[in-house]
């Protein structure tokens, strides 16, 4: 009895210290940057201070010696210094900026002979950012053709039950979907509740890469809770395909001299993203073909360049209702080539690709900051300050431009991830926009 007894105490232990573990990540270093603003805000001009912490194994670090620079939000560092801690702690003067935009504080430290780093970004006016990017005079003309162009292609599919993603509540389907007259296709996997009855739907982009679809398992709480999904990919790859093609595909079309999203710039009409832009539309056409749809409620949801593709379909497809969109990519991506902070890819920024000056004109047709421009649905729309992927320079760009509803949600901690706290506010968001 005894015996049994010690074994499910251990076992209890066990559970308990993984469920309560400080470090997820498990680090032995643990970094705490503590702005003098609570909300990481500054006016321009205001001097922002910022308090660094240090603790390894959770035991401040006295006497140890950081590097740090200074400089604008992804962009090279303007000034350098050192700081010792005292009891864990230091304090190190971020200085001002006379501009809207981010000011970011990198920190580096060695210990035995490994070289640790962090980062924090804290924003002077950001309420006042506008992109660079110029609204094209014919811009809506030329996406308005585009559409009718895409209603002469006849609506053309193919479905396949997925026993393994399906359960005793939701039904899920591989979709494949045409999107030319040329045989292109994309895509996606549709999850939808098993029960009888009409449902919102939402089409949810992929972020970047060429690479297969996330599992559908991983948010079928969606299909659980009364929505059709349909998480889809963008580049007519099967999702079926095993691991080690995918990767070897990705490495040949996807490298840097041919990636995608610089691919066919030229014109208009050859860039690769305007087949994806319409692809996404021809999502939502699939979607309202369904005779489960609920033939009133839209949605489009997503991350990086998903929240891209969100925000560009919303303000493509007046059908959308609603968006919510992760830290945008493909945003006022010319900022680099002007001189200031630009969105992923980050075309113009050091090694990455420089576009010319005609390559950087047709991306305006492309730019997500001209669609936001044109969204009239309610938007919910989150990012955070230590991102560098999508920086919070582009992010509250967006956010400007918009004249719809909009709800922000600011997590200044956050770098390129959301918690799984915050995906399912998404749907929680949604399921109280419907109408």
């Amino acid at each position: 009895m005894k015996n049994r007894l010690f074994a499910l105490a251990l076992t209890l232990m066990c559970l308990l210290s993984a469920l309560a573990e400080n470090y997820p990540y498990r680090s032995d270093l643990l970094w705490v940057t503590v702005p003098d603003h609570a909300d990481w805000l500054y006016k321009t001009g205001e001097k922002a201070t910022v308090e660094v912490q240090l603790y390894r194994y959770g035991i401040p670090q006295d006497g140890t010696v950081l590097t740090y620079t200074l400089g604008q939000d992804n962009l090279k560092p303007e000034e350098s210094g050192t700081v010792t801690l005292k009891n864990g702690r230091a304090r190190v003067n971020m200085g001002t900026m006379k501009k809207p935009g981010f000011r970011d504080c990198n920190f580096t430290v060695e210990i035995d002979g490994k070289r640790y780093s962090h980062h924090v970004k804290v924003g002077f006016s950001p309420e006042k950012l506008q992109p660079v990017t110029k609204l094209p005079k014919d811009f809506n003309d030329f996406w308005a053709a585009e559409l009718e162009e895409l209603k002469k292609v006849p609506l053309k599919y193919t479905t396949k039950y997925v026993p393994e993603y399906s359960t005793d509540k939701i039904d899920c389907y591989l979709v494949k979907l045409d999107v030319t007259r040329r045989g292109q296709c994309v895509y996606a996997y549709l999850t939808r509740p098993k029960a009888k009855g009409s449902y919102p739907v939402v089409l949810n982009p992929p972020g970047a890469g060429i690479k297969t679809i996330k599992e559908p398992m991983r948010r079928k709480y969606y299909a659980e809770e009364g929505c059709i999904r349909l998480e889809m990919e963008i580049h007519g790859l099967n999702p079926e395909i095993d691991a080690t093609t995918f990767k070897e595909i990705s490495n040949a079309f996807n490298s840097r001299e041919n990636g995608y999203l610089s691919n066919g710039l030229e014109t208009r009409d050859t860039y690769y993203m305007k087949r994806v832009y319409l692809a996404c539309v021809r999502a939502i056409d699939y979607l309202t073909s369904l005779p489960e749809w609920d033939g009133k409620n839209v949605f489009v949801q997503g991350g990086s360049q998903g929240g891209a593709l969100a925000l560009i379909t919303a303000g493509l497809d007046k059908r959308v209702t609603g968006c919510v969109a992760n830290h945008p990519a493909l945003s006022d991506m010319a900022g680099y080539a002007a001189g200031g902070t630009g969105g992923y890819p980050h075309f113009n920024n050091g090694g990455n690709i420089a576009l010319t000056k005609n390559q950087l004109e047709v991306l305006q047709y492309f730019d997500v900051v001209n669609f936001a421009r044109q969204i009239t649905c309610p938007v919910r729309i989150t990012w955070g300050y230590n991102d560098n992927v999508c920086p919070p320079t582009t992010s509250w760009m967006v956010y400007n431009v918009m004249t719809c509803p909009k709800e922000p949600l600011i997590t200044p901690i956050n770098e390129h991830w959301t918690t799984e706290e915050t995906e399912y506010g998404h749907l929680k968001w949604i399921l109280k926009h419907r109408k």
